[in-house]
């Protein structure tokens, strides 16, 4: 008669349910089934992180509340992840960060302001007249974008 085999596991690993656990040691996350180490990544490597707990996912060796649990992530992250995983592959965790284009500030929007701000009109009123927001406009002239504008000097009245 066969008998049932319980998975016995390393000391001082964290159960991420019966059948999986984990244990960080020397900068390394490892991932035990039982005593059979499964997975290792380094502790830093977020995305590796993030790809291997949701496989766990997709193939049914855990759910979605237990690697919240074990891991202190919240339950929305990992789901966000998830939908990542099964709308975009494996190929998605280390894709670059998509930045978003300056969509107010176009090329010809951008030249009209800075001639704008050459006239010595200040930055609220560029705003207005071009239907952009004043930090909108403050922050191209933080990044270089565009240069501050001449201020204007009044002479006193005599």
């Amino acid at each position: 008669m066969p008998q049932v085999q319980l998975p016995i596991f390393p000391a001082g690993v964290t159960h991420i349910n019966s059948e999986v656990a984990f244990e960080e040691r020397d900068g390394k996350v490892y991932y035990f089934n039982g005593h059979l180490p499964v997975f290792v990544h380094e502790k830093s490597a977020l995305a590796t992180f993030r790809l291997f707990s949701t496989q766990l996912i997709i193939n049914g060796n855990a759910t979605q509340a237990e690697i919240s649990r074990a891991f202190g992530v919240p339950l929305v992250t990992v789901k966000r992840y998830v939908k990542l995983y099964r709308e975009a592959g494996a190929a998605a965790f280390f894709a670059p960060a998509k930045k978003r284009s300056a969509s107010k500030l176009t090329a010809e929007v951008s030249q009209q302001a800075q001639g704008l701000l050459d006239q010595g009109l200040e930055v609220p009123e560029v705003g207005r007249q071009l239907g952009i927001l004043s930090n909108t406009l403050h922050k191209a002239i933080r990044s270089g974008r565009l240069r501050p504008g001449k201020k204007k000097t009044h002479s006193a009245l005599r």
